[in-house]
């Protein structure tokens, strides 16, 4: 029997997708978990993978086409089978037709023809621009965001007698004006939502990772023969893993529609990655039951999908607790924003030596800043400040991480 199956939820905030490239043709058979289209957003780039076995019956959508969340992408059946009557597309008779206009027209919806990405269509309707219109400058002729910049700083064409209407914000010299939209819009709406939902406050404690980085020192020829590169990140989850065991409130979220906190009974890392379109959180799906390697290598992969826009579906959903680090950018210092729903957040900071106290004895040692985020309503003072120094405990005395003290 023929079944739809339509573009997923594909993460807060994104309400529709374009289909970059089809990996199957109408009449192809799949098994379920065949890759079967990529489609980009605003926010990333994934692979979408078959819910079935089956037959393509139906493709949907063309390359280049912008599809909303919860419109049919494919049809699947059975071999032997036949694909339905696509819908109908055509307007109704009695529709009435557009209006006739003296001056230069709003841009009308983009056909499917067009390469352009929602954050481009969105900018090219806010701008005014008809995407029909211009030549794209990407690749295989994708329209870009500069594309569009340049066809709205072009003069309209508009009939002799009708005066041109000003622009609601007149450019400034010396100024700048960057429409927000894309990542960034999402970044702004997910911070904020966060910051006006979350009572936020932040505890921080200073960590010596003298024995961690001596550790990872030791473990890099290992590494290297592996294939793995390894950084203090697959550390840090570990030790964030051992220390939500003790306090499990830490690893969950809030529902405050329905008023309840959800404790999670499992472990997926959210690593947040720093890209050229801003920050997107991957995920570490099971972190609980992957070894240091096993860590090192899929930190290391998502970062690398982040990076080329080939983040799947999973890479990016339902994370329980999240980490921050700029690495060697990480600063003394700095507050993280909670990322939203998750009740907490633990931010990371550079590594450097420094003059400490030991024995009563002045010593150079591996100092770093740890500096930890968490909802109020949901953490009191005292559990978050004692989920910390769990942190900072295994931190430094990392052997602690690989024991199983249960």
């Amino acid at each position: 029997m023929a079944r739809e199956f339509k573009l997923p939820d594909i993460g807060e905030g994104v309400h529709e997708g374009e289909v970059v490239k089809w990996f199957v043709k109408e009449g192809d058979a799949v098994k379920e978990n065949d890759p079967i289209v990529e489609v980009m957003t605003d926010k990333v780039t994934v692979q979408i993978p078959s819910p079935v076995t089956g037959k393509i019956l139906q493709l949907r959508a063309k390359e280049g086409e912008v599809v909303k969340v919860g419109n049919t992408l494919v049809v699947f059946g059975e071999a032997g089978e036949t694909a339905p009557p696509r819908p109908e597309t055509t307007r109704s008779a009695s529709a009435p037709p557009p209006p006739v206009m003296t001056v230069a027209p709003p841009a009308p919806a983009p056909t499917g023809d067009i390469l352009a990405a929602p954050a481009v269509r969105r900018l090219a309707k806010e701008l005014n621009v008809n995407l029909a219109a211009i030549r794209g400058s990407g690749p295989q002729g994708r329209l870009t965001e500069d594309d569009v910049r340049k066809a709205a700083q072009a003069p309209p064409r508009v009939a002799a007698a009708v005066p041109v209407p000003a622009a609601a914000v007149a450019p400034t010299a010396g100024e700048q004006r960057i429409p927000i939209h894309g990542l960034r819009k999402r970044i702004f709406e997910k911070m904020a939502k966060s910051n006006a939902t979350a009572a936020h406050f932040t505890y921080v404690e200073e960590v010596d990772m003298t024995q961690l980085v001596h550790l990872r020192d030791h473990l890099k020829p290992t590494a290297e023969r592996k294939g793995v590169k390894l950084t203090f990140l697959p550390f840090f989850a570990k030790a964030v893993l051992a220390a939500l065991v003790e306090f499990p409130t830490l690893n969950s979220s809030v529902d405050d529609e329905r008023g309840e906190i959800v404790v999670k009974r499992y472990y997926n890392i959210g690593i947040a990655t720093a890209t050229d379109e801003g920050l997107t959180v991957t995920v570490v799906h099971e972190a609980d039951k992957k070894s240091l390697w096993d860590l090192a290598k899929e930190i290391d992969r998502l970062a690398a999908a982040a990076r080329d826009k080939k983040l799947s579906l999973q890479d990016v959903q339902g994370s329980t607790f999240t980490i921050t680090s700029l690495g060697k950018e990480g600063g003394i210092l700095a507050t993280p924003i909670i990322n939203w729903p998750e009740v907490a957040i633990l931010g990371v900071h550079k590594i450097e030596k420094r003059p400490v106290v030991r024995d009563d004895q002045i010593a150079i040692r591996e100092m770093m800043y740890l500096s930890c985020s968490f909802d109020h309503r949901v953490i009191d003072g005292h559990v978050g400040a004692a989920f910390v120094q769990s942190v900072r405990n295994y931190l430094e005395h990392p052997a602690t991480i690989f024991v199983d003290t249960g």
